[in-house]
């Protein structure tokens, strides 16, 4: 199985030339010309993302910093800083290796193969699903957005992993019903309606959008 490379840089001719390059080494690479952008391919679970720190909105530091405890493989810094405070700031929010602009592609390649060998971290890794900046970790059952958790309770987790595991798929509450409360569960799928009510109320409060539409005669979709 191919190994999994995400590269986050807002320049697209070094996120294209990466692309190539570790394509051809025989990685899997998503790229990403923004933190947010970035953020949505975390969904597929890189085993190593690269990481530039010069970006115009969220920058690689904060990026990293707020995914760090929900994403476990290595992360390597990409940036034309040099300075030791920078790079102490760096391993600070969780960076594991620097990668000075400009950089030798060989160096670079190297230095990719060396974390992967050597860090298991990835094995045993969170996975994730996202929807913008909103972040939901999977093992830990926990739900944010940036870098702020949202207080959610068991089914109205289980509501969200369910819907934006399908996201634009649309459900009626007695199939929604029946995928979380099971075939036997003694009930009736009108709860669906306040489930989703409260959770429509916490991300609204903590991310001022809506993430779950209502297609009215029909049911619920998460928005893509």
């Amino acid at each position: 199985m191919k190994r999994k490379i995400l590269v986050v840089d807002d320049e697209v001719m070094i996120t294209e030339l990466l692309l190539d390059h570790l394509g051809d080494e025989g990685y899997e690479v998503y790229i990403a010309n923004s933190a947010a952008r970035a953020l949505e391919l975390l969904s597929e679970n890189p085993d190593l993302i690269i990481l530039d720190i010069n970006m115009p909105e969220t920058d690689g530091l904060e990026f990293c910093k707020n995914i760090r405890e929900h994403v476990w493989c290595p992360i390597l810094f990409l940036t034309a800083r040099i300075s030791e405070q920078d790079k102490i700031n760096g391993l600070q929010y969780g960076g594991d290796d620097y990668i000075t602009k400009p950089f030798s592609l060989k160096e670079l390649s190297a230095r990719v193969a060396a974390h992967l060998r050597r860090d298991e971290r990835s094995r045993g890794g969170a996975p994730v699903l996202t929807s913008g900046e909103l972040l939901v970790n999977l093992s830990q059952r926990r739900v944010f957005y940036r870098d702020k958790e949202i207080d959610v309770s068991r089914r109205e987790f289980d509501l969200i992993e369910f819907l934006l595991s399908n996201a634009g798929q649309v459900f009626d509450r007695e199939r929604i019903y029946e995928r979380i409360w099971g075939c036997d569960a003694d009930g009736n799928a009108d709860v669906i309606k306040e489930h989703i009510r409260k959770i429509r109320a916490k991300l609204c409060e903590a991310a001022g959008e809506e993430y779950i539409e209502t297609v009215w005669g029909v049911g619920y979709k998460w928005k893509r």
